[in-house]
This record gives structure tokens, C-alpha cells and sequence, in this order.
């Protein structure tokens, strides 16, 4: 009898190991970055002036899915057909991506390391990094997202972006800042407080873009421009999810990749204050 109750005892715990093992989950969350943008004084029709903005707007304006288990995750942009009477199908400048990477990210925890695959200017870089780890203050405050209970986090950042200023203003204007601008002020280096919201209903130390680190699934997270929120998830999904990391491209680290953009911002400068400052406005 002991003998049947212990086999039972080993035939439970073996299935719990292996529900765990095979728990996978899917999110969806929808990203906002609220962009100023500044024409200065170019002479152009306000209707341009509101196209221009709406396309901006819709370019910083995107649906993610992160596809998940225990130890791994993929994140990438959900891929929209364009609509008729749509020109350009919502592209333009992206201004403060929460990641810096538009590409397939690759997230694993257990070897705190990922991976993104970008395309810059037509070529493929598939950028291979440790994952930082940031120092999160656990706060007693909380709220519902959906049908979770979520709690706060903070954590100070240091975040790069893109320096669109100093590539779209026209020439002429400002130029008591052009020493600063030639010295490679590329891009924005600031320090912001990221303020994230996660559920210990759902126990996997995942996020959106390359946040994690917390004891339960992050369904929110804001910087100083970009909000991201989780809208759906559906945990173990009857058609298992294939968590693969991304492979193909020119391997570099991610400051071998941001000196790469950096150069290439320079090149968009140059090529832009070359035809005369024509082509837009300045963000702000």
C-alpha cells in the first residue's frame, strides 16, 4: 500500500514538473510614444504640417506579442496589412522605441542574454547582449489590468535614443549648437524613471521589450515618452508556441550596432542639411 502511494506521490510531482516545463503563454500589448515635433518657420501648408503628424503619430504606434515560457521569450511588432487609401502604411520616424530595437527580440532569462535581428538600411544585424538587470523598487501599490491584479515597480534607466534635432534642424538655425552637434551627439543619453506594473498571477520573470525581472509577468510599463500595456494574453494555448532565437544577420554587440546607427545618423545629417534643410520638420 505504501509502495502504490509512493509510486502516486512520484506520478504527481513528475506531472507537476512537467506542466511547468511546458507552460507557455501569450501577450499582446499596444505601445504609444508621444513625439513634439517642431516646424520651425518652413513655409508649409497646414494640411501637409497634419499629415506629416498623423503619420508620425501612427508610426509610434504599435501592437506587440510576446510569446513566452518559463525561461524564453519572443517579442516582435504584429504585422498589419495597409488599408486603402493609405499611403505609406503608417511609416515614418520612430522616435522612442522602449527597447531601441524594432527587430525580433529574443529574451532568456536563464542565461540572462538576448537577442535582436534588425534590419538597418537594407542589412541584416543580428545583435548579441547580456540582458541588464535593473535594480527594481518593489511598491505596495496596485491595481487591476484586466482580469489581473497587478502591482508597481520602479527602476531608474539609462536610456539612447536618436538625436532627431540634430539631424532635421536646418541649416542655419541654432548654430551656436553645431560645435556640440559635430562632436557626434548622434544620440539623446538620459537617465528616466521606468515605472512597470507586473502580476505574480502570472510566475514568469518576463516583460515587454527587454524589461523582466520581476516576480510575475510585466502587463505595463512606461519611460518618460512611451507607455506600453497588455491588452490579451492567453496562457498555454491548445497549439504550442514555437520560442525560437533569431539567427540570420551580421552578429554584433549592441554597442557595436549603436556605432554602426551613429554613423549612419551622421551620413542622414549630412545628406539632409545638403539639400538645404529640405524634407521636414524638427522634433522636439
Amino acid at each position: 500500500m505504501r509502495y502504490k502511494w509512493f509510486l502516486g506521490l512520484v506520478f504527481v510531482c513528475m506531472s507537476v514538473s512537467i506542466q511547468a516545463q511546458d507552460f507557455q503563454g501569450k501577450a499582446i500589448y499596444q505601445s504609444k510614444t508621444q513625439v513634439n515635433f517642431d516646424f520651425g518657420n518652413r513655409n508649409i501648408p497646414e494640411d501637409r504640417k497634419k499629415e506629416m503628424m498623423e503619420r508620425i503619430k501612427k508610426a509610434n504606434e504599435k501592437t506587440f506579442i510576446l510569446n513566452f515560457n518559463k525561461t524564453a521569450s519572443i517579442y516582435k511588432v504584429e504585422e498589419k496589412l495597409e488599408q486603402p487609401g493609405e499611403r505609406g502604411g503608417g511609416r515614418g520616424p520612430r522616435f522612442g522605441t522602449m527597447a531601441g530595437n524594432d527587430g525580433d527580440l529574443y529574451k532568456n532569462i536563464q542565461d540572462q542574454k538576448y537577442l535582436v535581428k534588425n534590419e538597418l538600411l537594407g542589412k541584416i544585424f543580428l545583435i548579441d547582449d547580456e540582458l541588464e538587470a535593473l535594480d527594481w523598487k518593489m511598491e505596495s501599490e496596485s491595481k487591476q489590468i484586466g482580469n489581473y491584479t497587478a502591482f508597481k515597480a520602479s527602476a531608474v534607466k539609462t536610456i539612447k535614443r536618436p538625436n532627431m534635432s540634430a539631424i532635421f534642424r536646418r541649416p542655419g538655425r541654432g548654430e551656436e549648437n553645431d560645435d556640440e552637434e559635430k562632436k557626434g551627439e548622434e544620440f539623446v543619453i538620459k537617465e528616466v524613471e521606468i515605472v512597470a506594473w507586473y502580476t505574480p498571477e502570472i510566475p514568469v520573470n518576463q516583460g515587454p521589450g527587454l524589461y523582466w525581472g520581476l516576480p510575475g509577468l510585466i502587463l505595463a510599463v512606461n519611460d518618460d515618452i512611451t507607455t506600453i500595456v497588455c491588452s490579451e494574453i492567453t496562457l498555454n494555448p491548445s497549439e504550442k508556441i514555437e520560442i525560437k532565437a533569431p539567427s540570420k544577420g551580421k552578429q554584433v554587440t549592441q554597442a557595436e550596432y549603436d556605432q554602426i546607427s551613429q554613423e549612419k545618423m551622421k551620413e542622414m545629417r549630412e545628406n539632409f542639411r545638403n539639400r538645404g534643410g529640405r524634407g521636414g520638420g524638427r522634433p522636439n
